[in-house]
């Protein structure tokens, strides 16, 4: 019997973790709606989730390499579990009417031990997928299959808090508990099928001491210091895009002085279209899977981080009182809903296909000819991830300075140009000289 089918529930159950990487990461954007009215945030203040969330990858990206190494996948990937529970908990504890005095930090606190889990989970989720497929093209295709998941997530958290929020202007905390309570259960779920799961742990390489120490590592490679920043700034179009479009439109027509102004709409139909973006990214990374072993990194990269700057470029100076009908699907009537929006928010929610496949393509630009500093690579790429935390506190303070958030989209359109400079110059290998065998 094979590895892969001795340990099926073990994969079910990472690919369900692949899924809730997603969802409680996700919940920080539509949250900030909740977060504007109930503790009366600007945008800048709003995103306080998404901060924690990600600023908790930078505190915990190190820490999490090293307890895989010192307890192993399954353990990690327990303890990960516990922090999760834990965060989203504290989280729910915001809207109690007893905390109603500090439920702001609260809140805060939940979303930053949420993000160590996010890290933790992060950690594991992608070697473990390749492990219990036996490595290989099995391992990766699990992979594959626990990214259309994750996707898919995405897709589901906009749509539920969509219809969880309904009137933006009167949306608590209180409001999201259904939501926070699913991510409660598939953790506690997860926990107990991975306990009692036999995973087989990869053997662990033996350190020499050795008197000399490499006057090298992944840092004195060029293209992935390149690589890195442009991982970082990957963040802020794959989470900015989506979130100010939510913004955009639930915020009112007219707003107090001081407050960028949107379209007004309901945040139910709004979430639906949101979700959008992220079936998109799903579409993306299914095509991304098919055509990956034919089509160069490079030649990827260049693509979509020139698509994307059209595409956002466009959103940004389209007229807005052009509209169009964009799709959303109405899963509690499985139908599809219509809704008119500026022509251009459709083109945001098309940035989505590419930013599907940013991710893999960077890295793998970055770490191409870096042979025994691979590891290394990897741990530094995922404290990258709190880019994400920056580029979007950076989004909202220009949404708030100019009053206007499609003016903020020149922090996006800013990391596609970047993108497109590292897929073209700055990801070739210029440090060839140095060693690089085991």
């Amino acid at each position: 019997m094979s590895n892969q089918s001795k340990q099926w529930g073990a994969i079910l159950v990472m690919i369900a973790l692949f899924a809730m990487i997603a969802f409680v990461t996700n919940l920080c954007s539509p949250m900030a709606v909740i977060v504007k009215n109930q503790f009366g945030a600007s945008n800048l203040e709003s995103q306080i989730g998404n901060y924690g969330n990600f600023i908790a990858y930078l505190v915990m990206g190190v820490p999490s390499g090293i307890l895989l190494k010192k307890i192993g996948y399954k353990k990690t990937a327990l303890l990960a579990l516990i922090v999760g529970i834990v965060g989203v908990f504290i989280q729910y504890m915001s809207s109690w009417e007893s905390l109603s005095g500090c439920a702001f930090a609260v809140y805060l606190v939940g979303a930053f031990i949420a993000g160590f889990c996010m890290c933790m989970l992060n950690t594991v989720v992608n070697p473990m997928l390749n492990i219990l497929g036996g490595g290989g093209n099995k391992g990766n295709q699990l992979i594959q299959i626990g990214g259309v998941f994750n996707s898919a997530a995405a897709v589901a958290v906009y749509i539920l808090m969509g219809a969880l929020i309904g009137d933006a202007a009167r949306a608590r905390v209180s409001d999201a508990t259904p939501a926070l309570f699913i991510a409660l259960g598939v953790f506690i779920v997860a926990f107990i099928v991975i306990f009692f799961t036999k995973i087989e742990e990869p053997a662990q390489p033996k350190e020499e001491k050795s008197g000399k120490k490499d006057k090298y590592s992944a840092f004195s490679f060029r293209h992935f210091k390149l690589g890195i920043l442009a991982i970082f700034l990957y963040m802020g179009i794959e989470v900015g895009v989506p979130t100010y479009i939510l913004q955009y439109l639930t915020a009112p027509v007219t707003a107090e002085a001081g407050m960028a102004t949107g379209m007004g709409m309901d945040a139910g139909i709004v979430g639906l279209i949101v979700a959008v973006y992220w079936l998109m990214m799903l579409v993306g990374r299914l095509v991304g899977g098919t055509i990956g072993g034919k089509v160069s990194s490079r030649a990827m990269i260049t693509t979509v981080a020139t698509a994307s700057i059209i595409l956002i470029a466009f959103g940004m100076f389209a007229p807005s009182d052009v509209t169009m009908s964009v799709p959303g699907v109405d899963w509690a009537n499985v139908s599809l809903i219509w809704a008119d929006v500026p022509v251009g928010i459709f083109a945001f929610i098309l940035v989505g296909l590419c930013t599907s496949v940013m991710w893999g393509g960077i890295f793998n630009m970055a770490v191409e000819g870096l042979g025994k500093y691979t590891a290394i690579a990897s741990g530094a790429f995922m404290t990258m991830v709190f880019g994400c935390a920056v580029m979007v506190a950076i989004q909202a303070w220009i949404a708030d300075l100019t009053g206007s958030y499609l003016t903020s989209y020149f922090v996006p359109l800013g990391c596609a140009a970047y993108i497109l400079y590292y897929a073209l110059i700055g990801s070739k290998n210029v440090n060839t000289d140095i060693p690089v065998g085991e």
